[in-house]
């Protein structure tokens, strides 16, 4: 089978990262142990991962941050009372799948994180302290 013309059509359809896979099971002796469904498996996880890195590097380039930062850079040792559990919690973006907003306050201020919803909204200026979750489960309601 010839290498060139398949690398080309990848490229055609986007599939750089599966480009970049299949360079690199072919300079590797160790792949060819691997059966074809496992060596197929590599080269999709590669893409997927490739596509989901450009993802984020668009997104971040079109938020311009003032400084690279990341969840964790986070210093928990300083005396800000910041707790890794909800830190975490709130970076694994549960909230936004289930449709929540979150108000975070502290000795600094508030912050009101949210996320576009499909159902009505009340009006701006109302502040409301029920959950908005859609899940059966939710207290506060």
């Amino acid at each position: 089978m010839l290498n060139e013309p398949t690398i080309t059509k990848l490229l055609a359809m986007r599939l750089n990262g599966m480009v970049e896979a299949l360079e690199e099971q072919r300079k590797s002796s160790q792949t060819t142990s691997l059966s074809f469904e496992d060596r197929l498996a590599l080269l999709v996880e590669r893409q997927w991962l490739w596509k989901e890195n450009r993802a984020m590097a668009v997104r971040l380039k079109f938020a311009r941050l003032r400084q690279p930062a990341c969840v964790e850079d986070i210093d928990y040792h300083h005396h800000r009372g910041l707790q890794r559990g909800i830190i975490e919690h709130l970076a694994g973006s549960d909230w936004l799948k289930y449709g929540q907003n979150c108000i975070i306050t502290g000795p600094t201020g508030a912050a009101k994180l949210i996320w576009p919803v499909r159902w009505p909204r009340k009006p701006a200026g109302m502040v409301t302290a029920r959950c908005t979750s859609i899940r059966p489960n939710c207290s506060g309601n």
